[in-house]
């Protein structure tokens, strides 16, 4: 059976971001991709290579078009306060937070299959804040480090408040003032 694998491993992202891996059935799987079990055993593997599959996929294709959309070449305060703003519209006005964020709440430091790429994932996004805090006239490569990986827990938990319904007029002024703060310290 012909099929598009990335419109495929889009779907099984998105399954996997909306209802865990835990709860990901491979009959769900089917539903999501519109492939039979045998096809997805075939293609893919288990369920443990299809959450490693989908899992490379949305590094792929969310964290880094998040990071190349907002931060690409725009000055560091513009770039990450976009960024983060961005975090409170999530397409068609659902809430099924972040890959990234809902894996690592939901294996709570226990054995994930996916576990080099949570890990990329989170790499992705603290080198992407670094390389921006960098960028401004007074950063220093440790200052930037540290507080690239503040942003990194700071825009984690931010995925947390947004998926438990947290109040987004009140998160907006947030991140204006954290990221404020951030930048102040730093040219400070």
């Amino acid at each position: 059976m012909e099929f598009d694998e990335d419109a495929v491993l889009t779907s099984a992202m998105r399954a996997f971001r909306k209802d865990g891996y835990q709860r990901s059935s491979i009959k769900m799987l089917e539903q999501a991709t519109g492939l039979s079990s045998g096809s997805l055993y075939n293609s893919f593997g288990g369920k443990d290579a299809i959450f490693q599959r989908a899992f490379a996929h949305y590094n792929e294709t969310v964290v880094k078009r998040r990071i190349d959309t907002y931060l690409a070449g725009r000055p560091a305060k513009e770039g990450l306060t976009a960024l983060f703003v961005s975090l409170l519209d999530e397409p068609g006005g659902g809430s099924v937070g972040c890959l990234l964020t809902n894996s690592a709440v939901e294996f709570a430091g226990g054995p994930c299959p996916a576990e080099a790429d949570l890990k990329h994932g989170f790499a992705l996004l603290r080198s992407a804040f670094e390389e921006s805090l960098v960028s401004l006239p007074a950063a220093n490569a440790e200052r930037a480090a540290s507080d690239a990986l503040r942003l990194l827990v700071f825009y984690q938990g931010l995925l947390v408040m947004i998926r438990g319904g947290a109040d987004k007029a009140d998160l907006r002024k947030v991140i204006a003032h954290e990221i404020e703060t951030i930048i102040g310290d730093i040219n400070a």
